[in-house]
């Protein structure tokens, strides 16, 4: 295969997520729900060469667009990646992420003794702080596998 040749085809509608981290690829589908049973066309290539990030994932959807809270939620992972919204097999959006500075509601805190594990009917609230993020509660910093605190 030629370095021009497509590894997977092109989709003709629907959301190509690049430059994700290389071996990220099937935390990104869990941020976004997809196990398979949605119908839905997925497509992934994981650890393919790139100029930017040595080695990358990248993730095509067929025929859906994500959210700006699913955007979110992804930047915390990925935060190089870029978001290409595909119609009719044409690019007519591309956007690289931009963390936020806070997400409320869709990371559990690793903390036993926060209040957000003690049953309380309390959202969770982290804020975004270099590579990682700082519950709002406890003041817990989580930098590594930020993926395996995703609660979605």
């Amino acid at each position: 295969m030629s370095d021009h040749e497509l590894r997977v085809s092109k989709i003709r509608n629907g959301t190509v997520i690049d430059h994700v981290e290389g071996g990220q690829a099937l935390n990104v589908l869990a941020i976004l729900g997809i196990d398979g049973s949605e119908g839905l066309g997925v497509s992934i290539g994981m650890n393919v060469p790139s100029d930017r990030l040595g080695r990358k994932d990248v993730v095509k959807v067929e025929d859906r667009e994500l959210s700006s809270s699913e955007v979110d939620v992804l930047s915390l992972i990925a935060p190089e990646a870029t978001i290409n919204i595909i119609r009719e097999f044409d690019v007519v959006e591309k956007n690289r992420v931009i963390r936020p500075t806070h997400v409320s509601g869709v990371l559990s805190c690793p903390n036993r003794n926060c209040i957000t594990n003690a049953g309380e009917p309390v959202e969770t609230e982290f804020a975004v702080v270099g590579n990682g993020v700082r519950c709002g509660y406890c003041s817990t910093i989580i930098r590594d596998d930020i993926a395996a605190h995703i609660d979605v």
